[in-house]
């Protein structure tokens, strides 16, 4: 495996510094979990606000990070040449690390409550949640956002030559400066200045991210398994127009509670609940095409994360998405632990897992090697993919138990009153980001030194691809399209448990009377069961591609040509 542009081999250092700001934000992730359990956690040192905003900011740039990389690496693939100004993307790259640690020093600020007002800007940092940076790094942001979207355009062939996968690109690339420019003012009124943060939040990440998500998705997927780029680009096609369709007016879920008018919480109700659908058409599409050729998984570490992040975008922004995107739901479940749960396991799953997986992919094409010890890898994905349900899980009970004490009896939230009952929640909750921690470290110790260790060289494609004598049976069987439909039926099942035991905190039983049986009953049995029969597919796909059987081609399948029309 070797790349086939020399400037392919500038996603590398995007791809290490993402290494290193998850770890960070991984680091950070386990101060705000002790900080849970514990309030008085370097009180005055690093507060959990400071903390919290510089673990949400380190999860966005790295996560942007692993999309440079994948961009740098699928771009000359597509348009069939290096990169044009290659010295923009250095530029780009030390922009990043200034930003960086510009925004993680600014961010102690909001400990003193400075913020660097000028000219009627906040400078230094704003305190909007999820962009929490200042103007100045705002500005350096949107200058990052417009280097990118000029390197991948102007490299791109003439648009008559474009497929759907440049379009899904090159729009992708093109929406994210125009968006973040919504998030670069400060408005008095704050109502209007929500609906502009929410505008940024919602549309920037899950509408511009996805349609970068749908479209790399597709590329790798014609990279790996030879999948034809002409079924690719209609999945491309409809999961971009699907994203971009429900999704506008679907933002309005995020305006239910902020002072606008009250229509919004029965447009947001209804076209939020469409917003799965490209989710549903993303997830059942990579299950085509990584039976399309029948082709032996090579890179085994790359797939998992690939079908990590598809499978989670359904579960975590779907089907978790899907539940607490009614106002009759979302009035329990807004700023409870129930969010944080869909966050957590959105956000890694869908755009984390995605860029990890590219650079298992790139990083041994880069440095020029075909075969490599995958066994680190398939640990690592294992060890995030159940630490991250499990944070996920905690948070969804937890979150339960929080609507009750501090929705249902009125306690005091921030008092001493309630905190016991969280406690087996806030142990469970670092608990399992313990595992994720150690599941992290192991692939950023992977993927640095992939290539590098004694005895990767000595691997060849008999330790990576096992052949059976015979055909696999029981778990390892060929997974056909009915079972995995059934798997992903099995998932929206659970997740409309899920969805009935927050609507029926409106039933006069627990709001009046307050009895949480039903709600606990129903949140218990409905994430249990979602997060488990997760786990369950993806256990069920991986073992059932490694042990397919490699097929002699009297006509070999030709190399992929991402740029085809």
């Amino acid at each position: 495996m070797r790349i086939t542009y020399e400037t392919q081999k500038l996603s590398m250092r995007f791809f290490m510094l993402m290494l290193v700001l998850f770890g960070m934000q991984v680091i950070y992730g386990m101060i705000l979990a002790a900080q849970q359990a514990d309030p008085a956690l370097l009180a005055g040192v690093i507060n959990f606000n400071v903390a919290r905003a510089s673990h949400l900011s380190l999860g966005i740039l790295w996560i942007v990070c692993g999309f440079i990389g994948s961009a740098l690496f699928v771009t000359p693939l597509l348009a069939k040449r290096d990169i044009v100004a290659p010295w923009l993307v250095h530029l780009l790259f030390y922009a990043v690390i200034i930003i960086v640690v510009w925004n993680l020093y600014t961010q102690f600020f909001a400990q003193t409550g400075v913020a660097g007002w000028a000219a009627g800007q906040p400078w230094l940092q704003n305190g909007l949640e999820y962009i929490e940076m200042g103007r100045a790094a705002a500005v350096g942001v949107l200058v990052g956002f417009l280097i990118l979207a000029f390197v991948v355009l102007k490299t791109f062939p003439p648009m008559r030559q474009w497929n759907e996968i440049h379009w899904g690109l090159g729009l992708g690339v093109s929406m994210l400066v125009v968006v973040w420019i919504f998030g670069m003012f400060y408005v008095p009124r704050i109502d209007v200045q929500e609906y502009f943060r929410w505008y940024v939040v919602h549309y920037w990440v899950e509408g511009v991210w996805e349609v970068i998500h749908i479209t790399l998705v597709g590329a790798f997927l014609v990279l790996m398994f030879k999948a034809n780029v002409r079924s690719i680009g209609f999945a491309v096609f409809w999961g971009v127009s699907f994203v971009w369709l429900s999704g506008l007016i679907g933002n309005a879920h995020h305006y239910f509670w902020i002072g606008t008018p009250e229509f919004w919480q029965f447009w947001g109700s209804l076209f939020s609940a469409l917003e799965p659908l490209p989710l549903i058409f993303c997830f059942w599409h990579i299950y085509l095409d990584a039976h399309a050729n029948d082709r032996p998984l090579v890179n085994a570490p790359a797939f998992y994360f690939l079908l990590g992040s598809a499978t989670l975008e359904l579960v975590g922004a779907g089907i978790l998405g899907f539940v607490m995107t009614f106002a009759l739901t979302n009035v329990w479940s807004h700023g409870t632990w129930v969010t944080a749960g869909h966050g957590h396991l959105a956000l890694f799953g869908t755009f984390g897992m995605l860029g990890i997986g590219s650079a298992y992919w790139a990083i041994p094409a880069v440095r020029k090697f075909a075969h490599f010890d995958q066994k680190l890898g398939k640990l690592g994905f294992w060890l995030l993919f159940t630490g991250i349900l499990g944070v996920a899980l905690s948070f969804a009970w937890g979150g339960t138990i929080q609507i009750y004490v501090y929705r249902i009896l009125g306690l005091d939230w921030f008092g001493g009153d309630v905190f016991p009952a969280m406690n087996i929640y806030k142990v469970l909750l670092p608990t399992f980001g313990f595992l994720f921690m150690v599941g992290a470290l192991v692939v950023i110790y992977d993927l640095i030194t992939l290539g590098r260790r004694a005895g990767d060289e000595n691997f060849t494609a008999a330790d990576v691809v096992a052949e059976p004598a015979a055909p696999a049976t029981g778990w390892s069987r060929p997974l056909t399209g009915f079972e995995a439909g059934i798997w992903m039926l099995f998932m929206w099942i659970f997740g409309l448990l899920v969805t009935f035991g927050l609507l029926s905190f409106n039933l006069d039983r627990v709001r009046v009377a307050g009895d949480p049986m039903l709600p606990y009953l129903l949140s218990g049995i409905g994430n249990l069961g979602l997060l488990l029969v997760t786990f369950g597919f993806v256990w069920r796909f991986t073992a059932s591609l490694t042990s397919r059987i490699r097929r002699a081609h009297s006509h070999p399948l030709p190399e992929p040509d991402l740029s085809a029309t």
